[in-house]
């Protein structure tokens, strides 16, 4: 399953040999919250293996997307069962976070004149007068 998120670059780690055969490298993004951004989402990703260098060419502050996948992993440890997820990154691109424009009415009325309004005419009514 692969999915795509914006966001700006606010942490790179550096590369991390886990064994002889295994490296990764963590990043944070920052994700804006549309509604408060005092919610703003951090997402901590992680390159893996030959990817690691994919993220040398970007700097802190930068916008950018990034395409990846969840995946999960169940550990056993000592008789204790765990499980744990990450969010494992494999494409970043550049990009622009563009602003929202409010949207414009398509139709525009036109303006209103005294000549729009009816003449006066007297009610025709069987109620006496005050």
């Amino acid at each position: 399953m692969s999915f795509e998120i914006t966001g700006s670059l606010i942490l790179k780690e550096n590369t991390v040999d886990i064994t002889s055969t295994f490296r990764k490298r963590e990043f944070v993004i920052e994700v804006v919250n549309e509604r408060n951004n005092e919610w703003n989402d951090f997402i901590k990703f992680q390159l893996t293996q030959n990817n690691c260098s994919v993220l040398d060419q970007f700097e802190d502050g930068d916008v950018i997307k990034v395409s990846f996948n969840i995946r999960g992993r169940k550990w056993e440890k000592d008789g204790k069962l765990s499980y744990f997820s990450n969010l494992e990154a494999w494409r970043i691109e550049k990009t622009v976070i563009q602003e929202t424009i409010p949207m414009q009415p398509q139709f525009t009325p036109p303006p209103f004149t005294e000549d729009d309004i009816p003449p006066f005419q007297a009610a025709n009514d069987d109620l006496p007068p005050f």
